[in-house]
């Protein structure tokens, strides 16, 4: 049976530094980067705060399209995520992550 994944972006509190990642489980992932245990740069960078993910039906389709957006210009990167998440809020609470509960 095949698996999906996701492509994310991660950022922090002051949206200066992007992080751009893949997964199969994004909620369990984005609680890893929120707890300081996602990856050595988004723990640097406070990168806690999801501000975009694309869901894929196969692993193999988010990570050609992870290996795509980080040779985007970052001024893209922006554009694709204010076209999904205006606000620029953290989205954490729309994919089911209770921050009370889960951290």
């Amino acid at each position: 049976m095949a698996k999906g994944g996701s492509t994310y972006i991660m950022s922090n509190k002051n949206r200066t530094v992007l992080y751009i990642g893949v997964t199969s489980d994004l909620i369990s992932r984005v609680l890893e980067h929120k707890s300081g245990n996602g990856s050595k740069f988004t723990k640097k960078y406070n990168c806690t705060d999801l501000l975009y993910y694309e869901p894929f039906a196969f692993i193999e389709e988010a990570i050609s399209r992870e290996k795509q957006l980080k040779n985007w210009h970052k001024d893209w990167k922006w554009n694709l995520i204010r076209e999904f998440n205006p606000t620029l809020i953290d989205l954490s609470k729309s994919i089911g992550i209770n921050l009370e509960h889960d951290l």
